[in-house]
């Protein structure tokens, strides 16, 4: 049953128009490509989540990337970003290869779903408020669909989100790396971005991204 409801929001992200910075943005991207993906159609249009519909621990991103996800048409494929978190979730027995190029490649997620607090690729990877908040409803209707008993949220603007959504404790967590708050029996643990910047400069290593899915396996009971 959750499978089938999950299909349809996923059917209802793909087909989203309601934003019109995005909407034109994306398909400018997908139209104008970059010169080493000439030969790909671009996906060009909002990014469904996806994993395994019985998952317990949801990673919440901030946006596809421009020529990644927006590519792909899968969230955090095609990119040096996703290529450091699928080796991550590989290591820590959520995924069943360490690398994700495309949507057929048989990468496969056991108890992890991957999603986003904005769908479709933004200018310069910032979404506004108000794209952040059309975007919400999707992200509350998967949480509601799954099993959901920690979100790994990817950087500050993913433990935002993840705090609109499950909830708004006072004082308000601060984001930060190994962070953790409850809000309604779910754990939300903070993780800094994987993404390139983050990754080159030694802000986020392998063993601080290790360490906190290991966490998240523990807190989901997965062990």
């Amino acid at each position: 049953m959750s499978d089938d409801a999950l299909a349809e929001v996923a059917d209802e992200v793909a087909a989203c128009r309601a934003c019109p910075r995005l909407v034109a943005w994306r398909e400018q991207v997908a139209a104008e490509k970059r010169a080493a993906y000439a030969d790909w159609t671009y996906w060009g249009r909002p990014v469904p989540g996806f994993g395994d519909p019985a998952a317990r621990v949801v990673v919440l991103g901030l946006a596809p990337a421009a020529h990644g996800a927006n590519r792909t048409g899968r969230m955090f494929t095609g990119d040096r970003s996703g290529d450091v978190l699928y080796a991550a979730l590989c290591r820590a027995g959520f995924a069943n290869q360490a690398s994700s190029a495309h949507r057929g490649d048989g990468l496969r997620l056991t108890d992890c779903w991957i999603t986003a607090g904005v769908r479709c690729a933004p200018p310069g990877n910032k979404p506004t408020p108000a794209e952040r908040d059309t975007c919400q409803p999707f992200l509350e209707r998967e949480l509601a669909l799954l099993p959901v008993r920690v979100v790994v949220a990817l950087g500050g603007f993913a433990w935002d989100v993840a705090l609109r959504v499950l909830g708004k404790p006072r004082p308000k967590p601060s984001f930060g790396h190994g962070a953790q708050a409850w809000l309604g029996g779910v754990a939300l643990l903070g993780c800094y971005h994987v993404s390139q910047h983050n990754t080159f400069t030694g802000r986020l290593t392998e063993a601080m991204l290790d360490d906190v899915l290991a966490r998240a396996r523990a807190l989901a009971e997965l062990d």
